[in-house]
């Protein structure tokens, strides 16, 4: 494999990694691990950690899927492997 592509999946990983820890954060810890103390605040009318659990994730969960698109639209220009 070349260098080009090395540092092209290089970056990829990178962009996973942190793509997935913020997924991980929000999933498991704001909506399971920290929800009690998250339910002091409220948004909405609702206890932050239930929103979290409940409708907060899947927005998050979206914005990070257009955050990946455009990470890798940029990349593919980056690296000239883009779709004509």
């Amino acid at each position: 494999m070349d260098t080009n592509k090395k540092n092209y999946w290089k970056q990829n990983l990178k962009y996973l990694t942190i793509l997935l820890s913020i997924w991980f954060l929000v999933s498991f810890l704001c909506g399971i691990l920290f929800a009690d103390y998250l339910n002091q605040f409220m948004l909405g009318g609702f206890p932050l950690g239930f929103w979290f659990a409940q409708q907060g994730a899947i927005y998050f969960f979206v914005i990070l899927i257009f955050v990946y698109v455009f990470l890798m639209n940029r990349l593919d220009k980056k690296y000239k492997v883009d779709e004509l």
